[in-house]
């Protein structure tokens, strides 16, 4: 990874100024394609109000929020879902894993990932599944941080431009 990245976990309160910069990484995910639950047009508003919930489930325990800050700007998060069942007190989900454009093929992505699985395993969550495009830039990502494909699903979702897209699931089993 390039040098001047710094990855940090979010604690509640999140101030206002670093869910503005998480609002205007998803902006730019969005913006250029990604299919990560939103639709085109999306603005900096709705963005800044999902960032909102996950700010409020970061203060009730429901959410690790982690941020990847380059020259004072937040440019890439991932997020670690922990309200699973009663009978999964082991598992997470990882969510939302974005890198603004201006900022990939530095390997902040793979900074990103380390350390959410880090901040699982403090946490006691050794099971971690996540959902991707395949072929995606996160696809080929998870695949290199040995996370294990367990199948395909068709036209599970939309790309921000109407577009059916399929999605892979992944999963990935921690040292504990």
């Amino acid at each position: 990874m390039s040098g001047g990245v710094e990855i940090f976990v979010l604690d509640a309160p999140i101030p206002d100024a670093a869910l503005d910069q998480l609002a205007s990484v998803l902006v730019d995910c969005v913006d250029g394609g990604a299919s990560v639950s939103f639709m085109a047009p999306f603005s900096q508003a709705e963005g800044l109000a999902y960032f909102r919930k996950v700010a409020d489930a970061v203060a009730s325990g429901d959410a690790v929020l982690l941020a990847a800050k380059r020259d004072g700007k937040i440019v890439g998060t991932v997020q670690l879902g922990l309200d699973t069942p009663p009978n999964q007190p082991h598992r997470a989900d990882v969510k939302k894993m974005l890198v603004h454009r201006s900022a990939r093929g530095c390997g902040i992505g793979a900074a990103l990932m380390a350390q959410v699985e880090a901040e699982a395993t403090r946490r006691g969550r050794w099971l971690l599944v996540l959902d991707t495009v395949p072929g995606e830039n996160g696809y080929r990502l998870y695949k290199r941080a040995g996370w294990t494909e367990s199948g395909i699903i068709p036209n599970y979702a939309l790309f921000p431009d109407g577009r059916l897209c399929d999605t892979a699931v992944f999963w990935k089993r921690l040292d504990h």
